[in-house]
């Protein structure tokens, strides 16, 4: 996308005022763990025109130095200028922490990993950064709802992959149809190896389940573990998302277009979903390839962070020998 001219208008003086993709420059990335990360991240960065300076995690130091070594002599062979790709091989915390404070080397810093490094990134940089949050996301089945359009909705939600950020942690389900809709949802999980922790009224459906605790509902728990509770209306469901969510993916099952419309609305997240999964949060999915994380801020990127989000834009004027009166 660098050189895209993303908007150009003429002033009422002759000038022709526009907008063009500019690359962010240096990118840190501070990651745990997988190492696919390293090489995503590296291709990302190098296709939108920034450079990269990749840490990651002691559990992969030597795959993602190995990894690094590898596309670093790639893209010099291919023309791009050596030092584009960078990798801080040493795993102790204070070389993050440097990292953290280059502002006059690194542009802008992007954390993919758990809740205590994003918190510690955050806190602790002096660089701008980028958060990619953590995915407490829930799915509020609505008296409304298509039950039958319900089920396999919420089983891959949970269960197609627990182990990422949007995997659906709790369910909320509306009173008029917790009678009919939780012990045939319950049983379809309890199947599938799922731990359910119910409200009180959750365990009047679901005598098996664990009774949940407050921690529970603001918890990703990464796992076949899943929250449950009964709400009174829809009105208690947006309550409960404002006070546990994490701004990251919910979505509402429902047929009834103003219920839809005001959950569209008023739930603060990256992504909202009407009838449908919120495993749907992905670069791929949402056709912009790969992605090189999902932000759960406001500034300057929401949701799956593709090139553009790895862009940012400069104003180019066309002017005919104009002066300012």
């Amino acid at each position: 996308p660098v050189g895209e001219a993303v908007a150009m208008w003429r002033r009422p003086n002759g000038l022709e005022v526009g907008q063009m993709r500019v690359p962010l420059g240096v990118i840190g990335m501070i990651y745990e763990a997988r190492p696919n990360v390293t090489v995503d991240a590296a291709g990302l960065c190098l296709k939108a025109g920034n450079a990269v300076v990749l840490r990651g995690g002691s559990e992969a130091i030597n795959s993602n130095t190995a990894i690094t070594r590898v596309i670093a002599q790639a893209a010099c062979q291919a023309g791009i200028p050596e030092g584009a790709i960078e990798f801080v091989d040493r795993t102790e915390r204070e070389a993050a922490q440097v990292l953290m404070r280059l502002n006059e080397y690194v542009d802008v810093l992007i954390p993919r990993g758990g809740a205590g490094l994003i918190r510690t990134v955050v806190e602790t940089a002096t660089v701008p950064v980028i958060e990619t949050g953590v995915g407490n996301c829930h799915t509020y089945v609505d008296e409304f709802a298509d039950l039958e359009k319900a089920g396999p909705i919420i089983v891959n939600a949970k269960c197609q992959r627990p182990g990422v950020c949007n995997a659906m942690e709790t369910l909320l389900v509306h009173k008029a149809v917790a009678p009919t809709f939780l012990p045939a949802i319950g049983q379809q999980l309890r199947e599938r190896g799922v731990e359910i922790r119910g409200c009180p009224q959750t365990l009047k459906y679901l005598p098996w389940a664990k009774p949940a605790t407050e921690d529970d509902w603001c918890t990703e728990f990464l796992d076949l573990i899943l929250a449950v509770r009964v709400v009174a209306s829809l009105d208690e469901a947006l309550d409960h998302i404002y006070r546990y969510g994490t701004r990251h993916s919910e979505s509402i099952i429902t047929e009834n277009y103003t219920n839809a419309r005001r959950f569209l609305r008023e739930v603060d997240a990256a992504a909202v979903y009407v009838n449908a999964s919120t495993r749907f949060t992905d670069g791929g999915q949402f056709g912009f390839g790969a992605e090189i994380g999902i932000s759960t801020q406001k500034l300057h990127a929401r949701g799956p962070m593709g090139l553009k989000e790895l862009t940012t834009i400069k104003y180019i004027v066309f002017g005919e020998g104009q002066v300012r009166e």
